[in-house]
């Protein structure tokens, strides 16, 4: 009887770290689902400003001479953009662009016909408006990564041994984010 009584308990410990195991490995799981879907966000965003670029270029054009190399930045962007596979070369590609963003915007600002024409007008509500998207989406990504690495780094988490993520990050130094930017170098590129 006290054999039966042992084996019961041990039955119902190994049942106990069984369902623990489980559920944790599966709450894990789900987390780290949640990364790749909020990364897919942001490849989304990225993409539809990718697509509304060369619409952008297209009205400054029409008012401005603009350089061949901002239409050369934007390519080379697209291209990279195009063949980025993690975090960390898509976080590139992104600041790759915003600075050719930022040289034709202030290619834009050197014209007032071109800031009074109400489809340049729209297009950057439009822009905004789909950066403001694309900085939501990296937060919801980073938050979402932020609960998955410190869930796995956490016990009982981290006895599942799985890998962290890397967060969004802006590949430009905090230091270099402080500075104003240097409009003479950038209309003279």
């Amino acid at each position: 009887m006290k054999e039966l009584a042992i084996a019961g308990i041990g039955l119902l410990l190994v049942a106990i770290i069984g369902f623990w195991y489980i559920s944790t490995k599966n709450a894990i799981i789900a987390m780290d689902e949640a990364c790749v879907s909020k990364e897919k966000e942001i490849d989304n965003q990225l993409q539809r400003r990718y697509d509304m670029i060369p619409n952008y270029a297209e009205i400054v054009k029409k008012y401005a001479k603009i350089e061949e190399g901002v239409f050369t930045a934007f390519a080379d962007a697209r291209k990279a953009m195009a063949n980025a596979t993690t975090i960390a070369e898509k976080s590139a590609c992104s600041q790759q662009m915003e600075s050719a963003v930022a040289r034709l915007m202030a290619v834009a600002e050197s014209y007032p016909a071109l800031k009074s024409n109400e489809n340049f007008l729209k297009f950057q509500d439009e822009f905004a408006g789909t950066e403001n998207r694309l900085a939501v989406a990296r937060k919801n990504y980073n938050d979402a990564v932020e609960r998955y690495n410190r869930r796995i780094r956490q016990f009982p988490g981290s006895l599942m041994h799985m890998n962290p993520r890397d967060y969004f990050e802006n590949p430009i130094p905090k230091a270099e984010l402080n500075k104003a930017p240097d409009m003479k170098s950038i209309l003279n590129d």
